[in-house]
């Protein structure tokens, strides 16, 4: 029997105490923060949707596994329990354990990329090209078209254009390319899924030019989820084994744990090329840690082990999935203007049409995220100009594709009346949509500017 209501599959075991301040003190909290987010105290936040990474709620049997973590600096059966759970996953042999998922990022294009080097994505991340470009390589988008539009429903908008990726392999030459990273779902990108077909026809095209593959498998079991429910011929393969077909494709994969691997901290590189990952091995112990913790301690190891089997379970994805797009067609149905159709980790906001008077060089997104502090506590973030934005050579703005606002919804956190909550601030910034003005940026680094940027209302 079916019903309509889709509950959270879990019982709340331990709670931590959250307060709604008072709008003057938001208003100081901002303008102390200099009108940037990732500034603002997490006590001055009463419903933080900054980002999905490492805000994860983990689970009894987490923190269970958590009291039997090996502490041993070398051959942890910790150790050992996850590189078991992510070989199984990933069908690579060489695995190597990192803080987070930057680090591995780090690791592996501080080695294939340099001066000359290109690579190319669906859609980079915000760390994956950082680290792409901080070894004076090229990082360069190369979504489907469909991706642009934000009203636009089709199944799978985070796919590769294959099409324009041959040419570009044709013009910068196949030896000039780092690797091919395919982002799965696609963050940047309104959080929308990769369809096994599109894996197929990129690692056809790597095959044939030597190229090598890599996927960003951070949220890869949101993305089986999608191909179970959207692709044919996969609605009667489990998630997991969705998963694994899709990561077979690769040549390699990088993995953020604290998405869908349910954790506070963690991740790992995994390598099927043994030169490839003795070279990234020298580069893991000498700035992270030994080959067997790589800067983690055994009780995250236990926690991440046991959080990539927990994310496969038929009703937590359902859940994960159907709650945010229960948030996600809310706001639609009141006229708020959401990338269509809804992702699985996020709801993205068109900040460009929601505030059409603002233009772009006044960062819409910018100005949606301080009006939704303002109005309820709640902090998300900019996916737009200010995240992705470039100068040309007379220090004009080269706008991203796009202005998006993400609100990234921690896993197992919140509950039906906070989304609620979340729907009527909304609600409530809706009716002074007219009024909003933008920003400028009075301070940014050269790298990653958005996390540390100062911002001053127009």
């Amino acid at each position: 029997m079916a019903f309509k209501t889709t509950i959270e599959p879990f019982k709340i075991k331990m709670i931590e105490p959250i307060h709604l301040s008072s709008v003057s003190k938001r208003k100081q909290y901002l303008s102390d923060a200099f009108y940037n987010p990732f500034l603002i105290s997490s006590d001055q936040v009463i419903i933080d949707f900054l980002t999905d990474s490492g805000t994860s709620a983990m689970s009894s049997a987490q923190w269970a596994g958590i009291m039997e973590g090996d502490e041993a600096y070398a051959g942890s059966k910790s150790w050992k329990k996850m590189e078991k759970v992510v070989r199984n996953l990933t069908g690579c042999a060489y695995i190597l354990p990192t803080h987070q998922g930057r680090a591995a990022e780090r690791i592996l294009y501080g080695y294939l990329g340099g001066k000359g080097k290109v690579f190319f994505s669906n859609t980079h991340f915000d760390t994956t090209r950082a680290n792409i470009e901080v070894t004076g390589a090229e990082a360069v988008d190369m979504v489907v078209e469909e991706a642009n539009d934000p009203l636009l429903e089709l199944p799978f908008k985070g796919n590769l254009d294959v099409v324009k990726l041959e040419e570009k392999i044709k013009e910068f030459g196949p030896s000039n390319v780092g690797a091919v990273i395919l982002t799965v779902t696609n963050n940047s990108g309104g959080g929308q899924p990769v369809s096994m077909e599109n894996a197929k026809a990129v690692r056809h095209i790597c095959k044939r030019y030597g190229i090598i593959f890599l996927i960003d498998s951070c949220r890869v079991a949101e993305n089986a989820w999608f191909i179970h429910h959207r692709e044919e011929g996969y609605g009667n393969m489990s998630y997991k084994k969705i998963a694994k077909e899709m990561l077979a494709l690769a040549d390699g994969s990088i993995m953020s744990a604290k998405k869908d691997g349910l954790v506070n901290m963690g991740g790992y590189l995994a390598l099927k090329n043994k030169n490839l990952a003795e070279a990234c091995n020298n580069s893991l112990i000498i700035t992270e840690g030994f080959s067997t913790y790589g800067g983690l301690s055994g009780r995250d190891m236990e926690a991440i082990a046991q959080g990539l089997k927990e994310v496969f379970h038929p009703d937590y994805l359902n859940y994960r999935i159907k709650s945010t797009g229960y948030l996600g067609n809310k706001l639609d149905e009141m006229g708020v203007p959401v990338m269509k159709p809804i992702g699985g980790h996020a709801v993205y906001v068109d900040a460009r049409a929601f505030y059409p008077h603002i233009p772009v060089e006044e960062y819409p997104g910018q100005a949606l995220v301080a009006n939704l502090y303002l109005t309820g506590g709640i902090r998300c973030v900019e996916i737009g100009s200010v995240m992705f934005g470039k100068y040309d050579d007379n220090g004009k703005l080269i706008p991203a594709p796009m202005e998006l606002v993400r609100l990234a919804i921690p896993r197992r956190v919140y509950t039906q009346s906070h989304i609620e909550y979340v729907i009527e601030v909304f609600e409530k910034v809706l009716t002074r949509r007219k009024q909003a003005k933008g920003f400028r940026i009075i301070k940014e680094s050269k790298f990653l500017r958005h996390f540390t940027a100062h911002f001053e209302p127009l």
